[in-house]
């Protein structure tokens, strides 16, 4: 009897996914929060890695310049932080997709714009 290869799930950009930031130092986040994902699945499946902006439901956002709020499916708030990209392990960090799913294609092109005002690698 042949057997078949399960199909493992891979993030893909734009994708809003949970993933372990422990361990983590200082002011870092800590603990499992969802990231949005900016790197492309052929790199996650290639190297493993992911990279993304972390989010964070915490209100101590709501005020951050650095940050851009996003709406869930059930209304609930959550932050895209910018000014702090990730780069993780996405298999021994745990990463599983969370329930905003996919397709956050505007939110992403948002925050890759704030990534570059505070940043300023994309223009001159």
């Amino acid at each position: 009897m042949a057997t078949r290869k399960s199909v493992l799930w891979v993030p893909e950009r734009a994708e809003v996914i949970f993933i372990q930031y422990s361990p983590h130092v200082g002011r870092e986040m800590p603990h499992e929060h969802p990231m949005l994902v900016l790197s492309a699945k052929a790199f996650a499946e290639r190297t493993g890695i992911v990279v993304g902006f972390p989010m964070t439901h915490s209100q101590a956002h709501a005020d951050n310049p650095f940050s851009i709020a996003a709406k869930g499916a059930n209304g609930e708030v959550g932050y895209v932080v910018v000014h702090q990209p990730k780069s993780f392990d996405w298999r021994q960090r745990n990463a599983r997709p969370h329930p905003w799913g996919t397709g956050h294609t505007k939110l992403l092109a948002a925050a890759v714009e704030r990534f570059d005002a505070v940043f300023a690698i994309c223009g001159q």
